[in-house]
């Protein structure tokens, strides 16, 4: 009974359930019941209506493309574009997971599966793989599923029209009948290999956030080393900073040629995944080692938690993601601007995206160097104070 009356043992069991409800909200409430909802994905209607015998036109890509508009269950926002070379460019600037494009000749191809020789078209489905893994996978299952649903409406209307005629129908013709068009899939912006399926750069950018954390935490306590002695604060603050910019660099370097060279991770231009690297590093050095240089230790605890409530977001699509997580962590954690920079780099070669991700990182940089080096104003008032108390 005595050891149940101990403050110890209450207040772990407290600190158990607090620990667990702030790591299980970090790790698991943000992504919990996640479901795709307004995908942007292009639709080109490129078909032309085709003549019928009794004078009426069919025109199939109007009749599918009022289809999909209507159907209120898919998780998606069709934009409807002009041709297939604008919805290339529009993934190009990552404005849509995939496109589907439905070709001039649909309708007339639907006409020549009642001949001896069909000539079904062929629908393609593009889909952007760099712009997010699980997203375009979605896509990529989601317009599959959609297509054969029209196709087996398609083969049912052709079935009833030919029944009609009340004739023997040819085997090729009964064959084309069952694929009223061809489908083809092509992948666009690819991930390459040994990528995580798509997810390397929000590991990189992890591993890049631990390595800095360990930098700025080391350099601070070099800091209040260099502080109790007699050397100039003022001094040590700036080298503080040049030393973890130069570490940070070279954290990154060495996270290219191990990510390279020991996973095989192909990369199309290992320079510029470095200097991206280096940039994002340098923003999260700057911005710990100012915290820890304001807050002293206690910003560790922010720190952490930053890192854990961002970890599960950095390879989820926004569509995802709860309105309230896109709102509220989301729209500026810095770990996801820089996941996003490096995806640009990686799998786009400097999109439009990339330059504002890129703004992002230098203003985070730029904006944290500033209240690094103001840190030893702070600093220095504490320490006149201290010195007049002792004076007196």
């Amino acid at each position: 009974m005595v050891f149940l009356r101990q403050k110890m043992l209450w207040i772990g069991a407290l600190a158990v359930l607090l620990v667990l409800t702030v790591f299980g909200v970090a790790m698991m409430g943000s992504i919990v019941g996640a479901k795709p909802k307004s995908l942007p994905v292009a639709l080109v209607v490129l078909d032309q209506p085709a003549a019928l015998p009794n004078g009426e036109t069919l025109a199939v890509g109007e009749k599918m493309k009022g289809m999909l508009e209507q159907n209120t269950q898919l998780p998606v926002r069709w934009e409807i574009v002009a041709s297939e070379a604008e919805a290339r460019e529009g993934m190009d600037a990552q404005k849509y997971y995939g496109a589907l494009v439905l070709p001039e000749n649909l309708s007339s191809g639907m006409l020549t599966l009642q001949s001896p020789a069909p000539n079904p078209a062929v629908i393609h489905i593009l889909v952007n793989e760099g712009m997010n893994a699980q997203a375009s996978a979605v896509v990529k299952q989601m317009l599959g599923q959609v297509l054969k649903m029209a196709g087996s409406e398609l083969s049912k209307q052709a079935l009833t029209m030919i029944g009609a005629q009340a004739e023997l129908v040819p085997v090729t013709t009964a064959q084309a009948l069952l694929a009223p068009f061809e489908v083809q899939e092509k992948i666009v912006h690819p991930v390459g290999a040994n990528h995580a399926s798509g997810n390397a750069p929000g590991l990189l950018t992890q591993i890049l956030w631990i390595g800095c954390l360990i930098i700025s935490l080391s350099l601070f306590q070099a800091l209040r080393t260099a502080a109790a002695g007699d050397g100039s604060r003022g001094i040590a603050i700036v080298l503080q900073g040049a030393v973890g910019l130069l570490l940070a660099g070279l954290a990154s370097g060495f996270l290219v040629w191990m990510a390279s060279s020991w996973y095989g991770m192909e990369l199309t231009n290992g320079g510029n995944v470095w200097l991206m690297l280096w940039l994002a590093g340098s923003a999260f050095f700057l911005l710990q080692s100012t915290l820890l240089n304001w807050l002293g230790l206690p910003a560790m605890g922010i720190l952490v938690l930053l890192m854990f409530f961002s970890m599960p977001l950095l390879n989820m699509a926004p569509e995802f993601l709860p309105q309230a997580t896109q709102d509220w962590l989301y729209s500026w954690t810095p770990l996801r601007f820089a996941a996003s920079a490096l995806r640009d780099v990686m799998y786009f070669d400097g999109s439009a995206s990339a330059t504002a991700n890129h703004t992002v990182l230098w203003a985070i940089a730029g904006g944290f160097l500033v209240l690094h080096l103001a840190s030893v104003v702070k600093k220095g008032k504490r320490s006149d104070k201290g010195k007049s108390v002792a004076a007196s």
